[in-house]
């Protein structure tokens, strides 16, 4: 949020009174053992869906990749630079995959509901910004790699190929 592009400060976001994303607070305590073990073991970088596109994309030729690239707004899992491409492998859970349609935690529901809208509203934003740089961004739900891989990796193919053609035209 705070860019040195558009003389944006931290101070006059606070003054706008804005509400951040960092601003959700503490996390609840867990209900369980079981739940903070469970807590603990997810990830933000080279999840399980993530490991698995990238694979297929090597195993397609599809190379040239970087992962996490900071150099960019929300540091896409998959990023292309060369051809200004993001790729986000996005968790159903995480993010609230509407074809999914998962519940959200029995306890600490107002918590967990805010949680979510954040991520959405971060996920919006970060789109947003890459496109407004020029950049091409495409969503990977874990749950459409988990039923068609070969689709997902299809359409980073085709995007891939059709920003290639466009750079040579």
């Amino acid at each position: 949020l705070v860019s040195d592009r558009n003389n944006v400060s931290l101070q006059n976001l606070k003054n706008a009174d804005l509400i951040l994303p960092s601003r959700l607070g503490s996390n609840p305590p867990p209900t369980s053992e079981v739940t903070s073990k469970v807590m603990r073991a997810n990830r933000g970088r080279n999840t399980g869906p993530e490991i698995k596109v990238r694979k297929a994309l090597w195993s397609a030729g599809i190379r040239g990749y970087r992962l996490h690239w900071r150099n960019v707004p929300g540091r896409p899992d998959i990023a292309f630079p060369g051809l200004r491409l993001a790729i986000f492998v996005l968790g159903c859970y995480w993010h609230r995959c509407e074809r999914c349609n998962l519940p959200v935690p029995k306890s600490n529901t107002e918590f967990w509901i805010r949680k979510f809208e954040l991520n959405q509203e971060r996920d919006q934003r970060k789109r947003a910004e890459l496109e407004d740089m020029g950049w091409d961004v495409l969503d990977l739900w874990e749950c459409d790699i988990k039923d068609s891989l070969d689709e997902c990796v299809r359409l980073v193919g085709d995007m891939h190929n059709r920003l290639i053609s466009n750079r040579e035209a």
